[in-house]
């Protein structure tokens, strides 16, 4: 018989917003399992693969911006969670992980499947709860609905997060035939509710009399979804020249009145004259450009971080204040208050900007065929309406090197590492019926292979995947470039291909190696379909190092006349 505070677990979270959750196989979380699998308002799914499993609700949360519910076995299938709640940790999106455990008694007494489970997830989580071991009591089960209901609130108060609660079950495991889960219609449920914070009076005339003295401005959004009020706003002080707005692919909140190309120049110090700010004014999570955060590191700007929850993040090293508001309230205040700036100090950061954006076409219509080449012909030609994941490492790196999106961009820069990449692309086509192109490498693509071992049509999957037989990324980093090591142990060259795969979970492929073959597969690539498609785009990594290396070099011999 299952434990009527398992079933009540479940009804709470369904009562309080949660519809999607992702189990793995196991015994020991079997409760679990049936609860969730059973009520008729949560729509459940297993995921064989734990490690893939939790990325894959991490995908989910990032769209739906509420909780998934993760449900594992107990051992070390709750270890293989922990790279995706890392991520997700520091994307600030909300998880609600679930491991099964041996019940105290039994910990660390050569019992099968057995770790140490409570808080294993450390500071990687908001919080770790310990759920009763048994429900002898009322107030047990008590204390067990006061739990989930904490963890559920605890996981979507801003900023967001992954929760973990561990549950020590005991056998028997699994109901008696016929036997039918009673959920509660109304259990018990607490909510919590959550105001925007907005500054002081005197605080802003504090702001006010500062910004007296600034005359050149630099808005530094990090990575966020769209957000269309916070896009108005930046165009509106990018308009008047009131403020310049520097924007990497993954912050979401690029316009034709935003810098997209600054990759391309702020590498080069010759260029940085004339652009330094006197205030930088950032919101967001990380950035992907190197060369901006070193530009701004040597800078002597102060800089005001707009952090709701009131933390500093000092990527620039340059933080004087933290401002406990949202960029939205702080934005519409600087609109309003706001002199005029330096309009040669606009004008410096747009004339760079404009001569990339004219030449980079006519340098790739020079340029031999490769990834560079390839992407920038592709991204023309991805569905506006497609959600774009993109993989860590060189697959990032080009697209922001590309300029601006118009889709709304994925990519897990919390931790920046390659793991996961497809399964959070899986997890995101579980909500939505557009089109999801994941744009990945080798490397990510084949170890993360496991994304795509389970029974769920994924119909609007268009995975690209940049196949130059190796770590590409590492022959365009200084220190590893230089290695007789550089191959083996960097790049770690491999001579898989995609096509073995696509057999196996039956995808639609195809491999091009030429520019005329890439434009002949792409024909069809977003027609409607019954499967997923793989386009594979083969080229050789040294080739595609040299290639963009004359490009850089091509572009700052354009900047330098």
């Amino acid at each position: 018989m299952i434990l009527q505070p398992i079933i009540d677990l479940v009804a709470i979270c369904a009562k309080k917003g949660i519809d999607n959750a992702i189990l793995s196989p196991g015994s020991r979380c079997a409760p679990l399992t049936l609860a969730f699998a059973q009520h008729p308002d949560i729509h459940a799914r297993t995921i064989s693969d734990e490690r893939s499993a939790a990325f894959i609700a991490l995908g989910m949360a990032q769209q739906l911006e509420k909780p998934v519910v993760l449900v594992c076995t107990s051992g070390s299938a709750a270890l293989n969670y922990y790279p995706a709640i890392a991520e997700a940790f520091f994307q600030q999106v909300p998880l609600l992980i679930l491991t099964a455990d041996r019940p105290p008694e039994w910990i660390d007494q050569y019992d099968g499947q057995t770790i140490f489970q409570q808080e294993v997830y450390g500071k990687h989580v908001k919080k770790s709860f310990q759920f009763p071991d048994s429900f002898a009591t009322e107030e047990q089960s008590w204390h067990a609905s006061r739990i989930i209901n904490e963890a559920i609130n605890l996981a979507k108060l801003y900023p967001a997060g992954p929760v973990h609660i561990n549950i020590p079950l005991r056998e028997p495991f699994y109901p008696e035939a016929n036997e039918q889960l009673q959920f509660l219609e109304k259990p018990r449920v607490f909510n919590l509710y959550q105001g925007n914070p907005e500054l002081s009076e005197e605080t802003l005339k504090k702001l006010k009399n500062r910004l007296e003295s600034v005359k050149k401005i630099l808005i530094v959004p990090g990575q966020q979804k769209p957000n269309s009020k916070i896009q108005s706003l930046l165009d509106q002080l990018s308009k008047s020249k009131k403020a310049v707005i520097v924007t990497d692919t993954i912050s979401n909140l690029q316009s034709e009145h935003t810098l997209s190309f600054h990759d391309h120049w702020l590498g080069n110090a010759e260029f940085h004259q004339d652009l330094e700010p006197d205030l930088i004014v950032s919101f967001g999570k990380s950035v992907i450009s190197k060369p901006l955060k070193q530009f701004l590191r040597k800078s002597s700007a102060s800089h005001w971080q707009i952090q709701q929850e009131g933390e500093a993040r000092d990527t620039f090293q340059r933080t004087t204040r933290v401002l406990a508001t949202t960029p939205v309230s702080f934005l519409t205040w600087l609109n309003n208050n706001l002199d005029h700036q330096d309009p040669e100090y606009f004008l410096n950061w747009f004339s760079l900007e404009s001569k990339v954006q004219q030449a980079l076409p006519k340098i790739f219509e020079g340029l031999e065929f490769g990834e560079y080449k390839a992407l920038h012909f592709l991204l023309k030609k991805i569905p506006p309406f497609s959600k774009i994941h993109l993989a860590n490492s060189m697959a990032v790196r080009y697209v922001n090197f590309l300029g601006k999106r118009n889709q709304e961009i994925f990519c897990n820069r919390g931790t920046s590492g390659i793991d996961g990449s497809n399964s959070t692309a899986v997890g995101c086509t579980f909500t939505t019926k557009d089109p999801v192109t994941l744009i990945t490498g080798d490397m990510a693509f084949f170890y993360d292979r496991n994304a795509f071992w389970h029974n769920y049509p994924t119909p609007n999957l268009r995975i690209i995947v940049l196949n130059n037989h190796a770590g590409g990324i590492f022959r365009i980093i200084e220190g590893p470039s230089k290695q007789a090591e550089l191959e083996e142990f960097f790049e770690t060259r491999q001579k898989l291909t995609a096509k073995n795969l696509a057999e196996e979970f039956g995808f639609q492929y195809s491999r091009v190696r030429n520019f005329e073959e890439l434009e002949s597969s792409l024909q069809k690539f977003y027609e409607p379909c019954l499967h997923p498609k793989i386009l594979e785009i083969e080229t050789s990594s040294p080739k595609n190092a040299a290639l963009l290396k004359l490009v850089k070099d091509k572009i700052k011999t354009h900047l330098m006349e």
